[in-house]
């Protein structure tokens, strides 16, 4: 009797900690713009219906390549639906002189932030890039790690869904 109830009691446990964890609503943080100031990142997503949260640092390929394909359909998306795509950069401090080179070669047209403490990924609950975020009017709608090509055709067709 007693290895059945470990047994109900794990799932249990997990169904528990998954509701508790799980969250749809974007913590209210500070981040960093390119030029240092600080900025709250919910006041940002509240901006347009649509808000893209694009986690990513500069030594992450797939992460690159991900904002590269989206920077092919950014217009069109923007002609489409009311969003804006926000990318996030999590080097630490070391790597982030990188960034701003990087972000001007590659010419992405998105709001680049800024997150070297990595306080949104533990906010967040995510321990790796690339990790992709879509808001609704500020509410968390869907979220995907990782990234193969084909992943923003996925991301436009939840935005069209949910619109």
């Amino acid at each position: 009797m007693v290895k059945n109830t470990r047994f109900l009691i794990f799932p249990i446990l997990v169904f528990i900690t998954t509701i508790v964890y799980s969250q749809n609503t974007l913590p209210s943080t500070e981040v960093k713009t390119l030029d240092g100031q600080m900025v709250n990142l919910a006041d940002i997503a509240n901006e347009k219906q649509f808000t893209i949260l694009s986690f990513w640092a500069t030594w992450c390929s797939p992460c690159k390549k991900e904002l590269d394909a989206i920077a092919e359909i950014y217009d069109d998306w923007l002609d489409s639906y009311d969003m804006q795509l926000v990318a996030i950069s999590v080097d630490d401090a070391r790597a982030l002189a990188k960034v701003k080179p990087m972000v001007a070669e590659k010419g992405w047209p998105y709001l680049i932030l800024t997150d070297a403490n990595q306080s949104l990924m533990r906010d967040l609950h995510f321990q790796s890039v690339p990790y992709t975020v879509l808001l609704k009017d500020g509410e968390i709608i869907y979220t995907h790690n990782g990234y193969l090509p084909g992943d923003e055709d996925e991301l436009e067709a939840k935005m069209a869904a949910a619109q």
